[in-house]
């Protein structure tokens, strides 16, 4: 779909860019929690690691502890014991031999011991500890142990310790390569979120550019394959399209009736004008004037029935208005209106209905044209001293309208011709259009109703019956 170029500054958000923002930052946050994790994972390797070699050189040298001739305890620390801990990251390893009471037998005596009592049970584990000795920080392995002179047993503590460069190294390089991998996946992602989302949005691409080859006058309606989240919107934008065509619809028919409609009656007044002016006596003056007067007329009803019918034309191509009304009321105040005209016409013209309301679904405003176009059929065409009645009222399930007259009526095999717009079946009378029933019947379909014409009482005039369902 084209984008209006008319507005330069207004900002114009990528759907696509959208997409992939919601699907790529979670999952970026998601390996960023993953990475926090590994690294932590990976420096409990490296300390699980380091810590079982530490514990080791501490066995080592706790093998190494013997009871002297002279009765204390001496160690002859084994080569490998320290050996087994040097590594590529230049650690510094310390060690210390203690007796009992924290008596200092060989190694670093400044080393720090961890506090506690000794336990003398031979083969006990080491207990791992972290320190800060000469300014570097190491990791501690203690381990307690005792020896036996035969007739006691001489507790001993061995503490070996390291720096921590090789576990920091071992540790970075983990996280190094766990990194790489979520950086892999991550771009592999977002490679595949991007086919996937460019190529879930080609039905999208394709109905823009099918809406896009369309001229200006192709309304029809959509009916392209796209994904169920947008087929609502495609729904919309086809009642849009309807909608539209229908009004215009509704300005071709009202621009071609109006042209075909109006052209007699203004011919008509321009040729009486010109009669006027070259009228020799004021009687054929007055005389030509009187026929342009009544053409004037018929032109004003006429231009006010085709404006009606494009009003009808227009809300046939929208839904009803919800509202209700009383169908009672709207009924007794139309009729009022004309009995002051309907008397010139010599028309009996009255009412008939319940007290009660009568509630029904629709717009009131045309309710009230449907009749008067009923009311004004009857004065124009029922003939002279005639009866009629406006009466509503409820059967079982519905309200109806009737109108009924005993004048001239509709020849029965003409009844559903009448219904049609621009019929006459007085091609001399210049009194309508021919368009009051066709606009009743227009506005009946609009709400719904059912539309009946029917001999009037005693087999003699026409009565209309309009029959609402009830809201």
């Amino acid at each position: 779909m084209a984008v209006s170029s008319q507005n330069p500054e207004r900002k114009h958000h990528s759907l696509r860019r959208r997409l992939l923002l919601l699907l790529l930052v979670p999952l970026s946050l998601i390996g960023l929690l993953a990475l926090i994790d590994a690294y932590r994972d990976a420096r409990n390797t490296a300390n699980e690691i380091s810590d079982r070699v530490l514990s080791g050189s501490a066995l080592a040298i706790a093998e190494r502890v013997i009871v002297g001739e002279d009765g204390e305890l001496e160690v002859d620390v084994p080569y490998v014991a320290l050996e087994m801990l040097t590594s590529a990251a230049q650690d510094r390893v310390f060690y210390r031999v203690e007796g009992p009471d924290g008596l200092f037998i060989t190694g670093y005596e400044k080393l720090p011991v961890p506090e506690g009592s000794y336990n003398e049970t031979i083969g006990n584990r080491a207990r791992f500890s972290d320190a800060v000795f000469r300014g570097d920080a190491i990791r501690l392995a203690t381990l307690d142990g005792a020896v036996s002179t035969g007739t006691r047993s001489i507790p001993y503590r061995v503490v070996v310790a390291e720096t921590t460069n090789a576990r920091q190294t071992l540790a970075r390089d983990i996280l190094i390569r766990t990194a790489v991998r979520q950086a892999l996946l991550v771009g592999i992602a977002a490679i595949i979120v991007w086919i996937g989302v460019t190529r879930a949005l080609k039905p999208l691409q394709r109905l823009e550019e099918a809406i896009g080859r369309r001229s200006l006058d192709d309304l029809r309606p959509i009916e392209h394959e796209v994904p169920s989240e947008v087929e609502q919107l495609v729904v919309s934008i086809n009642g849009f399209m309807r909608r539209l065509g229908g009004a215009l619809e509704a300005l071709r028919h009202f621009t071609g009736n109006a042209s075909h409609q109006l052209r007699t009656p203004l011919t008509v007044i321009r040729t009486q004008l010109e009669l006027t002016r070259r009228a020799e006596t004021n009687g054929d003056a007055a005389s030509a004037l009187q026929v342009a007067d009544g053409a004037v007329i018929h032109a004003e009803r006429t231009l006010s029935q085709l404006l009606l019918l494009a009003r009808v034309d227009e809300a046939s191509a929208d839904s009803l208005s919800d509202a209700t009304f009383d169908l009672r009321q709207e009924a007794q105040t139309t009729t009022a209106g004309y009995l002051s005209k309907a008397r010139e016409k010599t028309v009996d013209l009255g009412f008939e209905g319940p007290d009660a309301p009568i509630e029904i679904k629709g717009d009131a405003m045309l309710f009230g044209e449907l009749l008067r176009n009923l009311i004004e059929n009857v004065i124009a065409y029922a003939g002279e001293d005639v009866t009629a009645t406006v009466r509503v009222g409820r059967d079982r399930t519905n309200a109806f309208l009737e109108v009924e007259d005993d004048g001239v009526g509709i020849d029965p095999g003409n009844r559903r011709k009448a219904l049609e717009r621009f019929v006459r079946f007085s091609p001399d009378d210049q009194a309508g259009a021919g368009l009051g029933l066709s606009i009743v019947s227009e506005i009946s379909e609009l709400f719904e109703a059912r539309l009946e014409l029917s001999n009037g009482a005693e087999g003699k005039g026409l009565l209309v019956r309009v029959t609402f369902a009830q809201s």
